[in-house]
């Protein structure tokens, strides 16, 4: 015998645990802080500066550095918000992964690919952990 379920069943099964959720939220406002003021703010308000200081054997274009900017403030913004969780940490991990790309080959340091792959594994969980929330999303916009 089958059974139909709605996909409002999947939802509410797809959410973390009380613990889960509390560590997933101590996670996201750190990190959304972190990419807010340490990670992304330095690069909208003296980009100059850190395109002149980047390491001689890696030029970065000051529009792409403040590009990446944007994308962080955005990204880390958005992990503190309930409704974009999700979706923002699907494009931190996307950036981080490019970071890491670029410390390894372009700028040959591979050693400094780790902190960039390690926030990536972190960026995923969460956006596993929160995929609620893009069907929530999804939703509201076709609405």
């Amino acid at each position: 015998m089958t059974t139909a379920t709605s996909s409002a069943d999947f939802a509410v099964t797809d959410r973390p645990g009380k613990i889960v959720n509390r560590v997933l939220w101590t996670l996201q406002i750190f990190l959304g802080l972190f990419f807010v003021i340490a990670s992304g703010g330095p690069k909208l308000v003296m980009p100059a500066s850190l395109a002149e200081n980047t390491s001689e054997n890696l030029s970065m274009p000051l529009g792409l550095l403040i590009f990446i900017g944007l994308a962080e403030v955005a990204g880390g913004i958005g992990l503190m918000v309930p409704r974009l969780s999700a979706l923002a940490a699907a494009g931190l991990a996307v950036l981080t992964v490019l970071a890491a790309g670029t410390q390894a080959f372009i700028a040959d340091k591979p050693a400094m690919a780790i902190f960039p792959l390690a926030l990536a594994a972190i960026f995923v969980w969460i956006a596993y952990q929160r995929r609620a929330t893009l069907t929530e999303l999804r939703n509201t916009l076709s609405r």
